[in-house]
């Protein structure tokens, strides 16, 4: 079996809506920044496992790029080797994310 590489996730910002649009481009609820992580926050993944407590939809977004350094492999177009950086799929209140290999 293939010993695979811990990955670090680290929420490097939420951004609240009013950080990326001056006017809603959809009507929604009252919208704040994701409550589910806060800034600085940091989860490790095992084995490709998602942490317990994490987004199901910001892990989906960002699995291709964990399964990546999980293998030790790297993405050309970060000049650090080991690191991504992703972004949730929630286009009114996203969360960027720092993926290293650990």
């Amino acid at each position: 079996m293939v010993e695979l590489d811990k990955v670090k996730i680290t929420v490097l910002k939420r951004f609240h809506p009013s950080e990326v649009f001056e006017r809603s481009p959809a009507t929604s609820h009252a919208v704040e920044a994701c409550g589910l992580f806060r800034d600085g926050q940091e989860f490790i993944v095992e084995n490709l496992r998602m942490p317990e407590g994490f987004c199901t939809s910001a892990w989906v977004s960002m699995y291709g790029n964990i399964r990546v350094l999980s293998f030790g492999g790297d993405l050309p177009w970060v000049k650090e080797k080991g690191v991504a950086i992703n972004c949730c799929t929630d286009g009114l209140r996203p969360v960027i994310f720092k993926l290293e290999r650990i």
